[in-house]
């Protein structure tokens, strides 16, 4: 079939109609919902993106309340769906949206590209679902599809095969049909034409799949280069004293901006762990700390890292003096309680959590 030949995908909408998932920001597509979706969706399974979006518009219901909400706030809600920086995009962007539009999502690709952490495709998502603009759209799910549908027979991830995939999703837009024409190819991807195990006898596209047709569907996309897998081996502590808990908050720009953690760092070669989290401690907040027990190794793994976070119960002789961050912009000595409320990176979190179930902090409780 013709590369560009809309006929070929004439059964699609008939299908998303019979097997759309209702989706809360289905609803009624707000504007303002379908932005907060797409930005939670990057990096995420559908079931937990439902469960955080929820959360998120329970206590955060439009622009303006996400504009005047504490960064803290934003990234507490945001916890534990990683790529931190796309939290504090969306803040910076209500802001933006309360200044020059009248806090609304904008209707204009110029104006959305404009916002902090909105890129082509997350333009083309809120115009075409939202706003029902004809706009084409690419994620991963479509790329798949189109890759089997057409037989690319380069990784999706080059950039001239993106050029192609685009170019594709433009030419086989139906008019006034973007909306559900952008959520089909999408839900396809997620339902039908699956990453392993492409359920290509339930595809309404079969009979005009090159892959299927080639009996290669399984071979498309073309894999591209595999990312390299670096260990990591880092010590962290929980220092308390008096009830309380020591915790600092990094740097805006670092890996964990914005986020409150326990001092910590890698394990340098020819120490133990103990040994590290002593010496970071010392490093990170001139605090002299003492080993009492080891409580745990955590293990996490995030973008190219697997880590191993061993973690340790850790007291100070005598009156903490005040510490000298060189690691952190802020420090407090938390109650157990107080900790809920702050938002940590996962490794950290969990290991909360692991104290929490062990009742070694009383007052703390574990995240459900």
């Amino acid at each position: 079939m013709p590369r560009t030949d809309p006929a070929a995908l004439s059964a699609l909408l008939p299908w998303f109609a019979a097997h759309r998932r209702p989706l809360p920001w289905r609803q009624d597509y707000r504007p303002y919902h379908v932005w907060i979706s797409e930005i939670m969706l990057q990096q995420t399974q559908m079931d937990r993106a439902v469960d955080y979006f929820l959360r998120w518009t329970g206590r955060l219901p439009d622009v303006a309340a996400v504009a005047a909400a504490r960064e803290d706030e934003v990234l507490r809600l945001w916890e534990g769906l990683g790529y931190y920086s796309r939290a504090r995009n969306l803040r910076a962007a209500a802001r933006v949206m309360m200044e020059r539009h009248g806090g609304r999502v904008p209707d204009s690709r110029d104006a959305l590209l404009a916002l902090p952490g909105v890129g082509r495709y997350t333009a083309a998502a809120v115009l075409s679902i939202a706003y029902g603009h004809d706009e084409p759209l690419v994620d991963a799910n479509v790329a798949r599809v189109f890759c089997r549908l057409f037989d690319l027979d380069a990784p999706a991830g080059e950039a001239a095969t993106r050029r192609e995939l685009w170019r594709l999703a433009g030419e086989l837009l139906p008019p006034g049909r973007a909306r559900d024409h952008n959520q089909a190819l999408m839900e396809l991807g997620a339902l039908v034409c699956t990453p392993r195990g492409p359920r290509c006898d339930a595809c309404p596209l079969a009979p005009a799949c090159e892959a299927r047709r080639l009996d290669i569907a399984a071979h498309r996309p073309v894999p591209g280069r595999k990312k390299d897998i670096t260990p990591l081996t880092l010590a962290t502590g929980v220092l308390t004293h008096r009830g309380r808990v020591f915790v600092q908050k990094r740097a805006p720009g670092d890996v964990w901006g914005g986020l409150w953690e326990f001092p910590g760092g890698g394990v340098e070669p020819g120490e133990t762990p103990a040994q590290a989290v002593v010496r970071e401690y010392m490093e990170e907040t001139g605090f002299c700390v003492r080993v009492t027990a080891p409580l745990t190794v955590i293990r996490h793994g995030y973008t190219r890292f697997r880590v191993t976070l061993n973690c340790f119960a850790l007291a100070l002789d005598g009156e903490p003096p005040p510490p000298v961050l060189t690691e952190a912009v802020q420090w407090r000595w938390a109650s157990p309680g107080e900790l809920e409320g702050l938002a940590f990176p996962a490794g950290h979190r969990k290991l909360l959590d692991w104290l929490a179930a062990r009742e070694l902090l009383p007052g703390l409780a574990a995240r459900a």
